[in-house]
This record gives structure tokens, sequence and C-alpha cells, in this order.
């Protein structure tokens, strides 16, 4: 089933392998992540929330895989996985972030968390906006179903952070926000 997906990639050629970068991407479906691996092209770890630590398998795998668990429950919490991801993010170490926290039923975008934003400001990465495209259909939310669709994956400028202040965090999210969703059918932003 899976060889019937057709997946069309619309690359960036201002992107340099040898950058770090936060990619902030619409989360659709747990394809997403098999569609990343497969056609991101950087060397990256996932900033993911706490509580995927406690999956079964996942959480060991990613933790020795080095992937970055964001604990925000506490000021500790924050400032471990801050002094993590700079250790992590360098020499061409990007990340890759879903911003809006959890997988969307039916394409539509939520609102995006700061937590990727506030990392890309700390560490002054530039940002590269993600638009996933109908992988909400391929694996549906609570399905081990896949449906043979179309699937499309934009790379966007980047989007430099280096001038930025904390002040500027709103207006940034909303921008990257716009740009994803630039690239989504009308009726899905």
């Amino acid at each position: 089933m899976a060889a019937l997906l057709r997946i069309k990639i619309n690359r960036n050629e201002n992107l340099d392998k040898n950058q770090s970068y936060v990619f902030v991407a619409n989360h659709q479906s747990a394809f997403d992540i098999f569609l990343i691996y497969g056609y991101l092209g950087h060397n990256f770890k996932w900033l993911m929330k706490q509580s995927l630590k406690k999956m079964p398998l996942v959480g060991f795998a990613s933790d020795k895989a080095g992937h970055v668990f964001v604990d925000s429950t506490t000021r500790k919490g924050i400032v471990d996985t801050m002094r993590k991801t700079k250790e992590t993010l360098k020499d061409g170490m990007s990340t890759v972030v879903f911003p809006e926290g959890h997988r969307s039923p039916d394409g539509k975008m939520a609102e995006f968390k700061k937590g990727a934003f506030q990392t890309a400001l700390s560490l002054k990465l530039p940002i590269v906006p993600l638009t996933i495209d109908g992988a909400y259909k391929v694996l549906p939310i609570h399905s081990w179903i896949m449906n043979p669709v179309k699937i499309t994956l934009t790379f966007h400028d980047p989007i430099e952070t280096a001038d930025l202040k904390s002040d500027d965090l709103p207006e940034l999210i909303d921008k990257v926000h716009a740009i994803v969703g630039s690239s989504l059918p009308k009726g899905s932003k």
C-alpha cells in the first residue's frame, strides 16, 4: 500500500546543508514522521514532548538516538531542555518541531505553541517553515490503515532570527503559521 503513495517534494535551493535550522511543520498524521525522515535531507534531531518518553519503545529509541525531550513543567526542566538543545544543534545538526503539539484529525492547522520559536530565538537559528499537505488522509488518527493518496511536502524560505528579540515572538509565530498555511488548501489554515 505504501508504494501507492504519490509524494511531491517542493525543495528550496536556499537551504545550506551545513547550517543548523529549526524546521517547523504542521502535523497531520503519524505518517509525517516517516515523510520527514525520508525527505528532509538534513541531519536532525526531533524536539518532542516529554510525555513521548514514556511510550514503549518510542521513548527508549528516541532517547538513545539523541532526540531532545522538552520538559516545560519546571524552570529547571526548561533550562535543562535548552542546554541539551544547544549542545545538540551545532555543526549543521538541525531540529524538527511540530508546534501544534498534536496531529490534526482533518488537515486543519491549530495554533502554534511558542517553544520551537523560543528555541530558534535563543540559539539564533533560522526557522524553515515546512508544509505537509495530504498526510492526514494517508494515516488518519486512531487508524493503522494506510490510504493511497497524494502528499506534498513544501520547504519554504528560511527566516533569520539573529536580529529578533523576545518581543518579536508573537509576530514570528503568526508569520510562520501563515507561511505554512499558504501551501494548504483553503479552509485548512
